[in-house]
């Protein structure tokens, strides 16, 4: 593969974004098809399944486990479960490349296991904190060791038996929350998490998809370890977060009108669309229907006069993924606006708040970025050269920038955008974006 730094977009001034379009399938749902398939009793069979790199390395960590996985094949996957003691030790370490997904749900899913094994990951994976799911598995008994900084490689050690906690997550976080319930199955008793805001819930859906009682009261989840995952079908939904880029694009390029299809609504993941329409966006949303458990609907967005708002809180940990491209459209916006509470984008692929103040500074944009967020002073975009870090959500947000741009905008270090959505520059370039992808 050619390494990050030599992939660049080029990105020339102008355009609308017009038609209609499917983004890829949903990497959160992609992911944990790929891991209770393989532990489930049966043949589970899956459509949609984004078949980019971080979805990529889960399916192949359960195959490295003995797992037989057909495809995919033009998103389809045909996983023949080995049960949920059936995984098998792998010959050589788990290399999960940039997925903080896989490497955090894997943990509490192998933790009971009784098996040897190491994860490991990219630089970028290896730099990321993992002691915020090695210290509940701790108090289930699990050893699951991390390096004296706390980050991977992670060296999961057998031990006698798991038990359930009742688990208060200390920030809102799905992917802890999915670590301790996924441990939770192998654990004797009940295991709970207590959230202290709602985070997506693909988890607990699918989990009940495949046949295992959830409990939910308020905020607080539990489960029962010992119980049997039956195979089933599931139809991946669009991403919302891969929508989230042509959602901003269209919103601030004039003459634009886009339909998006098949997109997951999931009521914990669509604070993007809550937030761009008190913003001012022309959102329509219709066709609403329900697939697998997870509700689905088709997204027409329309230019519109964007202006500047402070970002509610409570709707903070529902685009946690979709922060680089509102920063986009906070850019474009007339006025001031406001993030607070989001200190966990500075933990993400990148140092997402610093990364975006950066690149939207050195387009002319008046960003200053805080310990938990950013102020932006919507303006005029120039053209300029920006670093990506290696970050595909911020590489995709600074594309739909030049939409508003006065010149073109070079975005470095774009390679990991194969990781959510290895098709964006097509699927961009025939919706009007002027985009050339550049590999050195």
């Amino acid at each position: 593969m050619l390494s990050d730094s030599l992939t660049e977009f080029h990105v020339s001034p102008g355009g609308s974004l017009c038609g209609r379009i499917r983004v890829p399938g949903d990497k959160s749902i992609s992911h944990r098809s790929i891991m209770l398939g393989s532990l489930a009793d049966g043949v589970t069979r899956v459509s949609g399944f984004l078949q980019g790199e971080d979805s990529l390395a889960t399916l192949g960590a359960f195959r490295a486990m003995g797992v037989e996985i057909e495809g995919p094949h033009d998103g389809r996957v045909v996983i023949h479960g080995v049960g949920r003691k059936g995984l098998k030790a792998p010959a050589q370490p788990l290399d999960l490349g940039n997925s903080g997904t896989s490497m955090r749900l894997l943990a509490g899913l192998l933790a009971g296991q009784g098996l040897d094994l190491v994860l490991t990951g990219d630089a970028s994976l290896s730099g990321r904190p993992m002691r915020r799911v090695t210290a509940p598995l701790a108090q289930m008994g699990a050893r699951v060791e991390a390096t004296d900084a706390g980050t991977a490689p992670l060296h999961i050690r057998p031990v006698e038996a798991l038990h359930g906690i009742d688990f208060a997550l200390p920030v809102a976080s799905a992917q802890v929350k999915s670590c301790v319930l996924l441990a939770g199955l192998y654990a004797d008793g009940e295991t709970c998490v207590t959230e202290p805001a709602p985070t997506r819930d693909h988890t607990e859906r699918m989990l009940q998809g495949f046949g295992y009682e959830v409990r939910r009261e308020g905020n607080r989840i539990c489960l029962r370890g010992g119980g049997r995952l039956r195979a089933c079908d599931i139809d991946v939904p669009a991403d919302i977060s891969s929508a989230a880029f042509f959602l901003v694009g269209a919103s601030i390029a004039p003459g634009s009108d886009l339909l998006l299809e098949h997109v997951g609504m999931n009521p914990t993941r669509d604070g993007v669309i809550n937030i761009l329409r008190l913003m001012g966006a022309d959102i329509e949303v219709s066709n609403e229907r329900s697939m697998g458990g997870e509700p689905v609907a088709d997204l027409r967005v329309r230019h519109a006069a964007l202006h500047g708002i402070h970002i509610p809180e409570d709707q903070v940990p529902l685009a946690i993924d979709e922060f680089p491209a509102l920063f986009v459209a906070a850019a474009c916006a007339e006025g001031e606006t406001v993030l607070t509470g989001a200190e966990e984008l500075r933990v993400k692929e990148s140092d997402r708040i610093q990364a975006m103040a950066d690149g939207l500074q050195a387009l002319g944009i008046d960003a200053r970025p805080t310990p938990d967020g950013m102020i932006i002073q919507g303006g005029a975009l120039h053209g300029g050269e920006v670093d990506s870090h290696g970050d595909h959500r911020i590489a995709m947000s600074f594309a739909m920038a030049a939409l508003r741009a006065d010149g073109g905008i070079r975005i470095r270090d774009c390679a990991n955008v194969n990781t959510s959505f290895p098709d964006f520059g097509r699927l961009a370039g025939e919706a009007g974006l002027h985009i050339v992808t550049e590999n050195g």
